[in-house]
Protein backbone atom coordinates (compact mmCIF):
# COMPACT_ATOMS: atom_id res chain seq x y z
CA UNK A 1 0.00 0.00 0.00
CA UNK A 2 1.71 3.43 -0.74
CA UNK A 3 1.50 5.69 2.45
CA UNK A 4 0.63 9.26 0.03
CA UNK A 5 -3.03 7.21 -0.71
CA UNK A 6 -3.40 6.88 2.55
CA UNK A 7 -5.56 9.82 4.82
CA UNK A 8 -4.26 8.76 8.02
CA UNK A 9 -7.69 10.09 9.52
CA UNK A 10 -9.32 6.93 8.30
CA UNK A 11 -7.28 5.16 11.15
CA UNK A 12 -9.01 7.35 13.59
CA UNK A 13 -12.18 5.83 12.11
CA UNK A 14 -11.38 2.28 11.75
CA UNK A 15 -10.11 2.92 15.84
CA UNK A 16 -13.50 4.07 16.95
CA UNK A 17 -15.15 0.98 14.74
CA UNK A 18 -13.03 -1.26 16.38
CA UNK A 19 -13.96 -0.19 19.89
CA UNK A 20 -17.67 0.25 19.44
CA UNK A 21 -18.69 -1.78 16.53
CA UNK A 22 -21.55 0.37 15.69
CA UNK A 23 -21.45 3.02 12.96
CA UNK A 24 -23.38 5.72 14.96
CA UNK A 25 -21.85 5.40 18.31
CA UNK A 26 -18.14 5.59 16.62
CA UNK A 27 -19.29 8.94 14.58
CA UNK A 28 -20.18 10.62 17.88
CA UNK A 29 -17.09 9.17 19.52
CA UNK A 30 -14.98 10.72 16.81
CA UNK A 31 -17.49 13.95 15.87
CA UNK A 32 -18.99 12.55 12.39
CA UNK A 33 -22.11 12.02 11.23
CA UNK A 34 -23.11 8.72 10.33
CA UNK A 35 -23.59 9.27 6.65
CA UNK A 36 -19.39 10.85 6.71
CA UNK A 37 -18.82 7.95 8.96
CA UNK A 38 -20.15 5.63 6.13
CA UNK A 39 -18.39 7.17 3.53
CA UNK A 40 -14.84 6.81 5.54
CA UNK A 41 -15.64 3.16 6.04
CA UNK A 42 -16.45 2.63 2.43
CA UNK A 43 -12.82 4.23 1.95
CA UNK A 44 -10.92 2.35 4.37
CA UNK A 45 -12.95 -1.38 2.79
CA UNK A 46 -11.73 -0.20 -0.65
CA UNK A 47 -7.89 1.30 0.94
CA UNK A 48 -7.48 -2.97 2.62
CA UNK A 49 -9.78 -4.71 -0.05
CA UNK A 50 -11.70 -5.94 2.66
CA UNK A 51 -14.99 -5.33 4.12
CA UNK A 52 -13.56 -5.20 7.82
CA UNK A 53 -17.08 -4.83 9.56
CA UNK A 54 -20.18 -7.08 8.67
CA UNK A 55 -23.53 -6.77 10.57
CA UNK A 56 -24.39 -9.40 12.87
CA UNK A 57 -27.99 -7.97 14.72
CA UNK A 58 -27.17 -4.68 15.99
CA UNK A 59 -23.61 -5.23 16.25
CA UNK A 60 -20.80 -4.16 13.11
CA UNK A 61 -18.36 -7.30 14.05
CA UNK A 62 -14.92 -6.70 12.39
CA UNK A 63 -13.76 -9.30 10.03
CA UNK A 64 -10.06 -11.13 10.48
CA UNK A 65 -8.36 -8.34 8.89
CA UNK A 66 -10.04 -5.70 10.97
CA UNK A 67 -9.05 -7.92 13.92
CA UNK A 68 -5.60 -8.08 12.99
CA UNK A 69 -5.34 -4.29 11.98
CA UNK A 70 -6.86 -3.55 15.90
CA UNK A 71 -3.47 -3.78 18.05
CA UNK A 72 -1.13 -1.77 15.67
CA UNK A 73 -3.89 1.18 15.16
CA UNK A 74 -4.15 1.53 18.40
CA UNK A 75 -0.73 1.95 19.02
CA UNK A 76 -0.91 4.27 15.98
CA UNK A 77 -3.43 6.19 17.94
CA UNK A 78 -2.09 5.83 20.95
CA UNK A 79 1.55 7.45 19.52
CA UNK A 80 0.03 10.45 18.33
CA UNK A 81 -1.79 11.08 21.88
CA UNK A 82 0.83 10.37 23.56
CA UNK A 83 3.78 11.03 22.00
CA UNK A 84 2.69 13.51 19.57
CA UNK A 85 -0.21 15.85 20.74
CA UNK A 86 1.15 15.45 24.02
CA UNK A 87 4.51 16.97 23.04
CA UNK A 88 1.93 20.03 21.95
CA UNK A 89 1.24 21.31 25.51
CA UNK A 90 3.72 23.78 27.16
CA UNK A 91 3.80 23.92 31.26
CA UNK A 92 5.63 27.36 31.98
CA UNK A 93 6.15 26.01 35.19
CA UNK A 94 8.20 23.47 34.30
CA UNK A 95 10.40 24.67 31.26
CA UNK A 96 13.70 25.84 31.00
CA UNK A 97 13.73 27.48 27.83
CA UNK A 98 14.98 30.75 26.93
CA UNK A 99 12.68 33.42 24.96
CA UNK A 100 15.19 36.02 22.47
CA UNK A 101 13.16 39.45 22.17
CA UNK A 102 13.98 41.75 19.66
CA UNK A 103 13.52 44.91 21.61
CA UNK A 104 15.70 48.59 20.95
CA UNK A 105 16.75 49.78 24.78
CA UNK A 106 14.11 51.58 25.55
CA UNK A 107 12.07 48.44 24.98
CA UNK A 108 14.24 46.95 27.73
CA UNK A 109 13.82 48.93 29.71
CA UNK A 110 9.70 49.31 29.11
CA UNK A 111 9.36 45.56 29.38
CA UNK A 112 12.12 43.65 30.47
CA UNK A 113 11.59 44.61 34.54
CA UNK A 114 7.45 43.93 34.08
CA UNK A 115 7.89 40.90 32.67
CA UNK A 116 10.54 39.12 34.13
CA UNK A 117 8.69 39.75 37.84
CA UNK A 118 5.81 38.12 36.62
CA UNK A 119 7.91 35.03 34.51
CA UNK A 120 9.36 34.65 38.05
CA UNK A 121 6.23 33.78 39.58
CA UNK A 122 4.91 31.50 37.13
CA UNK A 123 7.65 30.21 34.82
CA UNK A 124 10.85 30.58 37.02
CA UNK A 125 13.07 28.42 35.12
CA UNK A 126 12.47 30.56 31.71
CA UNK A 127 15.68 32.35 30.39
CA UNK A 128 15.18 35.53 28.62
CA UNK A 129 17.61 37.48 26.17
CA UNK A 130 16.78 40.75 24.35
CA UNK A 131 17.95 41.76 20.95
CA UNK A 132 18.86 45.07 19.22
CA UNK A 133 18.80 44.50 15.26
CA UNK A 134 18.22 46.47 12.13
CA UNK A 135 15.09 46.52 10.31
CA UNK A 136 15.78 43.94 7.75
CA UNK A 137 17.97 41.81 10.37
CA UNK A 138 15.09 41.42 12.78
CA UNK A 139 12.46 40.34 9.81
CA UNK A 140 15.28 37.60 9.18
CA UNK A 141 16.01 36.76 12.52
CA UNK A 142 12.15 36.57 13.33
CA UNK A 143 11.84 34.05 10.24
CA UNK A 144 14.73 31.82 11.05
CA UNK A 145 13.77 31.33 14.44
CA UNK A 146 16.92 32.69 16.03
CA UNK A 147 14.07 35.15 17.74
CA UNK A 148 10.88 34.62 19.12
CA UNK A 149 9.01 38.21 19.08
CA UNK A 150 9.82 41.56 18.47
CA UNK A 151 8.72 44.23 21.35
CA UNK A 152 8.21 47.72 20.15
CA UNK A 153 7.52 50.04 17.13
CA UNK A 154 8.80 47.52 14.37
CA UNK A 155 6.31 49.59 10.91
CA UNK A 156 9.25 47.26 8.71
CA UNK A 157 7.35 43.91 10.40
CA UNK A 158 4.23 45.19 8.70
CA UNK A 159 3.96 42.62 5.60
CA UNK A 160 3.09 39.37 4.88
CA UNK A 161 4.59 36.38 6.91
CA UNK A 162 4.48 37.98 10.19
CA UNK A 163 1.47 38.77 12.69
CA UNK A 164 1.16 41.96 15.22
CA UNK A 165 -0.94 42.94 18.02
CA UNK A 166 -1.09 46.05 19.23
CA UNK A 167 -0.12 46.82 22.55
CA UNK A 168 -0.39 49.99 23.26
CA UNK A 169 -0.19 54.02 22.47
CA UNK A 170 3.05 55.86 23.04
CA UNK A 171 2.81 59.88 23.42
CA UNK A 172 5.85 61.80 22.84
CA UNK A 173 7.19 64.47 25.54
CA UNK A 174 10.11 66.84 25.88
CA UNK A 175 12.98 66.35 27.93
CA UNK A 176 15.06 69.23 29.82
CA UNK A 177 16.89 69.30 32.83
CA UNK A 178 16.29 71.11 36.10
CA UNK A 179 17.84 74.07 35.62
CA UNK A 180 16.62 74.45 31.94
CA UNK A 181 15.16 77.91 31.08
CA UNK A 182 11.82 76.46 30.08
CA UNK A 183 12.02 73.81 32.72
CA UNK A 184 9.35 75.87 34.97
CA UNK A 185 7.02 77.66 32.49
CA UNK A 186 4.44 76.00 29.44
CA UNK A 187 6.62 75.13 26.26
CA UNK A 188 5.07 77.19 23.35
CA UNK A 189 5.84 76.14 19.67
CA UNK A 190 7.52 79.15 18.80
CA UNK A 191 10.46 78.27 22.08
CA UNK A 192 10.49 74.62 21.38
CA UNK A 193 11.53 75.67 17.35
CA UNK A 194 14.21 77.69 18.85
CA UNK A 195 15.43 75.66 21.30
CA UNK A 196 18.61 73.19 20.43
CA UNK A 197 17.48 69.80 19.96
CA UNK A 198 19.30 66.27 20.58
CA UNK A 199 17.67 63.20 18.85
CA UNK A 200 17.39 59.47 18.76
CA UNK A 201 18.03 57.57 15.34
CA UNK A 202 18.17 54.05 16.54
CA UNK A 203 20.24 51.83 13.35
CA UNK A 204 20.36 55.50 12.22
CA UNK A 205 16.48 55.70 11.29
CA UNK A 206 13.99 58.44 11.28
CA UNK A 207 12.03 58.84 14.54
CA UNK A 208 8.04 58.84 13.71
CA UNK A 209 8.61 62.33 15.33
CA UNK A 210 11.16 63.53 12.80
CA UNK A 211 8.74 62.47 9.70
CA UNK A 212 5.82 64.11 11.09
CA UNK A 213 7.88 67.59 11.71
CA UNK A 214 9.10 67.09 7.95
CA UNK A 215 5.32 67.26 6.92
CA UNK A 216 4.29 70.11 9.02
CA UNK A 217 7.24 71.59 7.29
CA UNK A 218 8.82 72.66 10.79
CA UNK A 219 12.41 73.14 11.43
CA UNK A 220 14.37 72.03 14.42
CA UNK A 221 17.55 73.29 15.41
CA UNK A 222 19.33 69.49 15.66
CA UNK A 223 23.28 70.08 17.06
CA UNK A 224 23.47 66.48 18.10
CA UNK A 225 22.05 63.17 16.77
CA UNK A 226 22.37 60.00 19.28
CA UNK A 227 21.89 56.20 18.33
CA UNK A 228 20.79 54.98 22.17
CA UNK A 229 18.19 56.74 24.05
CA UNK A 230 20.01 56.51 27.37
CA UNK A 231 22.68 58.12 25.75
CA UNK A 232 20.88 61.46 26.62
CA UNK A 233 20.85 60.86 30.35
CA UNK A 234 24.49 63.02 30.82
CA UNK A 235 24.13 64.78 27.81
CA UNK A 236 20.43 66.05 28.74
CA UNK A 237 21.34 66.67 32.66
CA UNK A 238 24.45 69.06 31.61
CA UNK A 239 23.31 71.00 28.90
CA UNK A 240 20.37 73.37 27.71
CA UNK A 241 19.38 70.68 24.56
CA UNK A 242 15.74 69.44 24.59
CA UNK A 243 15.09 65.89 23.66
CA UNK A 244 11.90 64.57 21.95
CA UNK A 245 10.91 61.08 23.34
CA UNK A 246 8.65 58.32 24.11
CA UNK A 247 6.78 58.87 27.25
CA UNK A 248 7.89 55.98 28.73
CA UNK A 249 11.88 56.89 27.78
CA UNK A 250 11.69 60.33 29.76
CA UNK A 251 9.74 58.64 32.72
CA UNK A 252 12.44 56.07 33.03
CA UNK A 253 15.14 59.18 32.60
CA UNK A 254 13.17 61.08 35.27
CA UNK A 255 14.33 57.94 37.70
CA UNK A 256 18.31 58.14 36.94
CA UNK A 257 18.85 61.70 36.28
CA UNK A 258 17.25 64.67 37.74
CA UNK A 259 15.11 65.95 34.51
CA UNK A 260 11.62 67.51 34.14
CA UNK A 261 9.66 66.54 31.27
CA UNK A 262 7.48 69.22 29.24
CA UNK A 263 4.46 68.64 27.24
CA UNK A 264 5.05 69.29 23.39
CA UNK A 265 3.27 72.37 22.54
CA UNK A 266 2.25 70.56 19.30
CA UNK A 267 -0.34 67.59 18.77
CA UNK A 268 1.92 64.84 17.40
CA UNK A 269 0.86 61.57 16.31
CA UNK A 270 1.31 58.48 18.57
CA UNK A 271 3.34 55.92 18.28
CA UNK A 272 1.74 52.21 18.10
CA UNK A 273 3.73 49.46 20.20
CA UNK A 274 3.21 46.10 19.26
CA UNK A 275 4.62 42.09 19.62
CA UNK A 276 5.23 41.17 16.81
CA UNK A 277 5.58 37.39 15.17
CA UNK A 278 6.76 35.37 12.52
CA UNK A 279 3.79 33.01 11.13
CA UNK A 280 5.80 29.98 11.54
CA UNK A 281 4.87 29.96 15.90
CA UNK A 282 1.70 31.29 15.01
CA UNK A 283 0.45 28.05 16.90
CA UNK A 284 3.66 27.19 19.09
CA UNK A 285 2.42 26.90 22.52
CA UNK A 286 5.27 27.90 24.00
CA UNK A 287 5.37 31.44 22.00
CA UNK A 288 1.85 31.52 22.19
CA UNK A 289 1.71 31.36 26.08
CA UNK A 290 4.85 34.15 26.11
CA UNK A 291 2.58 36.46 24.18
CA UNK A 292 -0.68 36.03 25.92
CA UNK A 293 1.87 36.64 29.12
CA UNK A 294 3.10 40.22 27.56
CA UNK A 295 -0.31 40.86 26.39
CA UNK A 296 -2.38 41.04 29.51
CA UNK A 297 0.88 42.69 31.26
CA UNK A 298 1.03 45.64 28.89
CA UNK A 299 -1.85 45.36 26.36
CA UNK A 300 -3.37 49.29 27.16
CA UNK A 301 -2.64 48.86 31.15
CA UNK A 302 -0.73 51.89 30.68
CA UNK A 303 -2.22 53.79 27.63
CA UNK A 304 0.02 56.46 26.57
CA UNK A 305 -2.93 58.36 25.07
CA UNK A 306 -4.67 58.50 28.16
CA UNK A 307 -1.25 59.63 30.19
CA UNK A 308 -0.87 62.44 27.65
Amino acid sequence: MDLKAMDLNLLVVLDAMIEHRNVTRAGVAVGLSQPAMSAALARLRRLFNDPLFVRSGAEMKPTSRARDLAVPVRQVMDTVRGDILQCSRFEPGATDRRFVLLTPDLGEMHFVPTLLAQLAEVAPSVRLATLARAPQAAAEELKSGAADLALGYFPDLHKHGFVQQKLFDNSVVCLVRRGHPYAGSRLTLKAYLAASHAVVRPDGREHVFDKFVQRRGLRRRVVLELSHFFSLLPVIESSDLIATVPRDMAEACKRYADLRILELPLRAPMIPIHQTWHERVHKDPANAWLRGVIHELFAGARSRAATA
